[in-house]
This record gives C-alpha cells, sequence and structure tokens, in this order.
C-alpha cells in the first residue's frame, strides 16, 4: 500500500518535473540542467516501479536505493536551478518538498525491507 503511494507521488514529481522543464526549455532557452533533472526526476519513478518486479529483496532494495540515488541528484538540480535563477524561491521551495517526501519515504522503505531480511522475513 505506502509503495503506492510513493510511486503515485514518483509519477506526479516526474509529471511535475517534465512541465517546469519543458517551459525553463522555451521560455530560459536552458538545456544542460534541465536535460540532466528530466533524467533524474522521471527516473526516480521508474525505478519504484520496476522494484515492484524485484528478483528478490537484494534486488528490491538495489532499486530503491537507486531512485534514492536519482532522488539526491534531483535535489541537486533544482538546487542549481534556483541559484541561478532559473526557477524562484517558491516554486523551488514547492518542488524541493515534494522530492524532500519521496526522499523520505524511500529511505522508510530501504530501512524497512533491510530490517525484515535481518530478521529473516522475505519481502
Amino acid at each position: 500500500m505506502a509503495e503506492s503511494i510513493m510511486l503515485d507521488k514518483a509519477k506526479d514529481f516526474a509529471v511535475e518535473i517534465i512541465n517546469m522543464c519543458k517551459s525553463i526549455k522555451e521560455i530560459k532557452r536552458e538545456s544542460v540542467m534541465t536535460n540532466q533533472l528530466m533524467r533524474s526526476g522521471t527516473s526516480i519513478g521508474a525505478n519504484i516501479h520496476e522494484s515492484k518486479y524485484a528478483h528478490g529483496t537484494a534486488d528490491f532494495i538495489s532499486k530503491m536505493q537507486i531512485a534514492l540515488k536519482e532522488c539526491y541528484e534531483s535535489e541537486y538540480w533544482l538546487e542549481l536551478l534556483n541559484r541561478t535563477g532559473y526557477i524562484d524561491d517558491e516554486q523551488y521551495k514547492s518542488i524541493i518538498n515534494n522530492c524532500g517526501q519521496i526522499r523520505r519515504m524511500l529511505i522508510s522503505s530501504i530501512n524497512t525491507v533491510k530490517e525484515n531480511s535481518a530478521k529473516g522475513k522475505l519481502i
């Protein structure tokens, strides 16, 4: 159940990233940072989705950790876009908050699976 909520949030985040980057590319003609952000921001949900079809606990954890890394990378690109004036503080705070929610859910999920795995419980 929680995984579905996390995946839904990641998909919503990806759509937000796509729309924001599309706008920045059209209006401000920036493509280097937005291309990087598009890759990392959409990869989060893709990896969460892929984890649903993992071949065991280790594969599940690996996919979720990749999603977490992509989340951290997205935060980096968002900060750069904000610090260089491509996105304003209000937009930055909103989208970074959404990214942070997903990040916290990923960390919690990874930790829970690791704890259950250590106790001999399988996913």
